[in-house]
């Protein structure tokens, strides 16, 4: 999906596999999230595209300080001259001070089964960062407000706007199934729960869908998949929350990671990992293909729609 207004004065750019938020008019605006590291060109990029030349934003708003999230923001702070905020439960993990829990390959799917390869790196941004203010308001967004949505991590927040129910939201939910290899090929829209093997408070991440789902949002966009709007995506995160699905296994389900305003107090012990290396490069080789595979029949599809039928 390219750049794409996703409600008013709200545009979605997909990097990667995550993606980031422009909210607001030329006249004031700001950037939710920034993707992974090595994004400044693209995300600002965008932003002239839609703002016009030299775009420079009130500020860097962050749902959480994850690297898919927050791996471009200094760069871009630098850039723009501007501050960046967050929860001030991210704060120590943005500037050096503790790390995050580990992630937890043994909760099984897709993306936990990726995780074992996965060298996240902190995103450390200095001085840069600010604190979010007590209160609802969000800095330099007249009209929206932020949410703490604990569980995925400690400091998460969503950004919400009442008046026409657009949802900001983050990985307190997703709109894909990272469990899934094929829905996630295919980005098959589907409202989720947050990202199992980096989620280390379970029973807070099931109070946060709750909350959200009291929100009722009409527009869920999230930090990965395809944004959603309707009564479909209404349905679907009341039912997240009903039936919310916590792993049967993994590390921080029976006792999550506890954590405070200075970082990571303590860890729940490490279940072993019995999938061996060989394992693991064959299901490397597997998925591989496969995305191949997935990605060739889509262009062969395409590649049929856009010729010209013969006359005969």
């Amino acid at each position: 999906m390219p750049l794409k207004e996703i409600a008013r004065d709200v545009f979605c750019l997909p990097v990667g596999f995550a993606n980031v938020y422009f909210a607001g008019t030329p006249d004031g605006w700001v950037l939710i999230d920034t993707a992974l590291p090595g994004n400044t060109l693209e995300i600002s990029s965008a932003a002239e595209a839609i703002y016009g030349d030299d775009a420079r934003p009130e500020a860097i708003l962050l749902t959480h300080g994850h690297w898919d999230h927050a791996g471009s923001a200094l760069d871009l702070a630098e850039l723009w001259n501007v501050p960046i905020f967050a929860h001030p439960f991210e704060l120590p993990y943005l500037t050096g001070r503790s790390n995050y829990p580990p992630p937890d390959p043994t909760v099984g799917g897709f993306v936990a089964f990726y995780s074992r390869l996965m060298k996240a790196r902190p995103c450390l941004l200095g001085d840069c960062v600010q604190s979010l203010e007590h209160g609802r308001e969000a800095p330099g967004l007249s009209g929206w407000e932020w949410h703490h949505t604990p569980g995925h991590s400690p400091g998460h927040v969503v950004f919400f706007r009442r008046e026409d129910g657009t949802l900001l939201a983050g990985d307190a939910i997703i709109t894909m199934n990272l469990d899934s290899f094929f829905a996630s090929a295919l980005r098959v829209p589907r409202v989720c729960g947050p990202p199992a093997p980096f989620t280390a408070d379970w029973p807070r991440a099931h109070e946060s869908v709750r909350l959200l789902a009291e929100l009722r949002p009409q527009t869920i966009a999230c930090g990965h998949g395809t944004p959603m709007t309707g009564g479909k995506a209404v349905m679907q995160l009341a039912e997240l929350a009903t039936h919310f699905p916590i792993p049967r296994r993994g590390r921080y389900v029976e006792q999550p990671a506890r954590m405070d305003e200075t970082g990571v107090v303590s860890l729940p012990p490490q279940p072993p990992d019995r999938l061996p290396g060989a394992a693991i490069a064959f299901g490397i080789a597997a998925a591989a293909g496969g995305m191949f595979a997935v990605a060739a029949r889509r262009r062969k599809r395409s590649s049929k729609a856009d010729t010209p039928a013969q006359a005969s």
